[in-house]
């Protein structure tokens, strides 16, 4: 669902119980969101403002993310205002997506000022503002001037106004007098749902449409469906809870487990196929649902110079295959020049200078048809012979290098898909570092505009202990496949690696000790978890450290093995995360 208002409301809420905190530090992960570690008397907080177009909101949250090495310019203006504040209360204005955390705060001069961080969770008009006790304006992290807006100026010195009013009803102050006066003079052909929605401020479309299910069984019904009797309830029954703070969160799931909604009531409308549970606080479900999409989204995003990389090199390479192979289908008529050659010799006699062609009876078959070969009239008959035997040896030649070259094509496109599967399970901005380092020093160095080295860090592959404790490594990108293969592993240990799939390379250490059959399954689903592979029944190839190879000269990430056995296995993410150390 949109963030809308009433979810405002319930986060305003669930913030301001934690009651004072002090404002620790402050982070700007993105060029759109805030991130602020807060103290309270009982514990510590994590609090997110998101103000970008795709998934705004503000909760508290557990994610861990990378902070840019400098911090931004309203980052650091953030610090130099509200470092050390304590936040007093979160408020919400009507029933608007504005919220505005009020902050005890010190001036230069070290007197207690007030100020206020206004959060406006508008979809793609979200911004964060600082303000002064006056609510005049100090900074934004997005500025709007005149060219911008002729409406609503947000420019530090002015005083700050609320977005402009909707022609729309608060829901929490409506009587049921005007809902009913209301429903009587709507059109009975509007669905139920659009006509709370636009009715009403303040409410998300997939509250509308459960409030539409539960009177008339249907998101699509229209008002002439159902009954004003079953409408007031409903209604009502929302609102109360809204203002009495009895509202409960949810998230709901489809059949293969991934969050497809969050909200504040249960929605019944999706039906018996995807399950609707709560959980614990509203900070809470917007994390579950938020959480793997932003970060998917900021890493897509700061890895788009190696996506388009990436993208250029498969079409190159894939155009390049298909050249060789088309080079490749004209050396076929190489034996066509030999038996041209041939034939010319064994009837030299019969041939004159100046012909432009000749025809022969062709001795190679058994029916001895005649065939016509082409001559060049500057040559001699024997200088023609030898013309058609240059032709067939270089055509020879050519047919060996193509061949060749295909192969070295087709190993590169294999290294280019390890990469893009890489790119698919990197974390941090350190992940990103090491693929753009690994590139780089494969040759890509012409085609990375701008590039500069960065000192590299370890590397840190992913982490796991199995139900018997043995230690599990696996390596998110081919420096760390490398690492987790050579440097990470002794002799006895266990290694997999999905079958003829990029993957990452998985180590499980045992210290010389036989693993139960429980352990290796559990190291299989790791490997088959992450790897391009989906569904069930994935196979995966397991041997022990020493039958594995790396060849010299060889890609990062490219290994060789000839002892080995294959697993099949399913793999739950769920439980291969409650293995994972963090």
């Amino acid at each position: 669902m949109a963030f809308d208002a009433i979810m405002m409301g319930a986060i305003a809420r669930e913030i301001s119980t934690q009651g004072p905190m002090k404002i620790e530090k402050i982070y700007q992960p993105a060029a759109d969101e805030i991130v602020m570690l807060l103290r309270s008397a009982r514990e510590n907080h994590k609090l997110l403002i998101n103000a970008g177009s795709n998934y705004p909101r503000i909760n508290f949250t557990s994610s861990q993310s990378d902070n840019p090495a400098k911090a931004p310019m309203f980052c650091m203006l953030l610090r130099k205002h509200l470092a050390g504040a304590k936040l007093i209360t979160v408020s919400q204005d009507e029933l608007e997506r504005v919220c505005f955390i009020e902050l005890e705060a010190y001036d230069e001069m070290g007197f207690k000022s007030m100020k206020y961080l206004i959060c406006e969770i508008m979809g793609k008009y979200a911004n964060i503002i600082l303000a002064d006790k006056d609510k005049r304006i100090i900074s934004a992290l997005k500025p709007i001037d005149f060219s911008a807006s002729t409406v609503r100026q947000i420019l530090p010195g002015l005083t700050y106004e609320m977005p402009p009013k909707q022609n729309k009803l608060d829901p929490t102050k409506v009587t049921r007098e005007e809902l009913t006066e209301l429903f009587n003079g709507a059109s009975k052909e509007i669905r139920c749902d659009k006509f709370i929605a636009n009715s009403f401020m303040g409410m998300a479309i997939s509250t509308a449409r459960q409030i539409a299910f539960m009177c008339g069984k249907s998101i699509d019904c229209t008002l002439e469906n159902i009954k004003l009797s079953t409408l007031l309830p409903a209604f009502f029954d929302i609102m109360e809870k809204f203002k009495q703070g009895l509202l409960t969160p949810y998230i709901i799931y489809d059949k293969s487990g991934a969050p497809v909604e969050y909200s504040y009531i249960p929605l019944e409308y999706f039906g018996s196929e995807y399950k609707c549970h709560s959980v614990e606080s509203f900070s809470c479900a917007l994390d579950l649902f938020y959480l793997k999409k932003s970060k998917n989204e900021r890493m897509r995003q700061r890895s788009s110079d190696i996506l388009r990389l990436l993208t250029n090199a498969e079409s190159r390479i894939t155009k390049k295959i298909s050249i060789h192979h088309s080079d490749l289908a004209r050396c076929e008529e190489s034996e066509s020049y030999k038996l041209c050659g041939d034939l010319i010799t064994a009837n030299i006699y019969l041939m004159k200078r100046g012909q432009d062609k000749i025809t022969v009876c062709n001795y190679y078959e058994e029916s001895c048809p005649n065939i016509d070969i082409a001559l060049d009239i500057r040559l001699t008959p024997a200088q023609n012979a030898q013309a058609y035997y240059k032709k067939y040896n270089k055509a020879k030649k050519a047919k060996t290098e193509l061949a060749r070259q295909i192969e070295l094509a087709e190993a590169e496109l294999e290294y280019i898909g390890t990469v893009f599967d890489s790119l698919t399970r990197a974390e941090t901005e350190n992940d990103l570092n090491e693929i753009r380092d690994e590139l780089y020093h494969s040759g890509y160095a012409s085609r990375m505009k701008n590039y500069t080295a960065v000192k590299q860090t370890a590397s840190k592959p992913l982490r796991f202990i199995t139900s018997g404790g043995y230690h599990i490594y696996c390596g998110k990108n081919n420096r760390q496949n490398d690492y987790v293969t050579t440097k990470l592993s002794a002799k006895t240990d266990w290694w997999f690696h999905v079958k003829n799939l990029p993957g990452s390379h998985v180590l499980m250490q045992t210290n010389g000790e036989e693993p139960s059959e429980k352990d290796f399954t559990e190291a299989a689903e790791i490997a088959a978890l992450y790897s391009k592979a989906e569904g069930n029944n994935i196979a995966v190839d397991y041997t022990q450290v020493k039958y594995v190879k790396k060849p010299t000269g060889s890609k990062p990430g490219f290994v060789i093995y000839n002892v080995n056995w294959t697993a099949y296995v399913s793999p739950d993410e769920k439980r291969i995360e409650s293995m994972r150390i963090k």
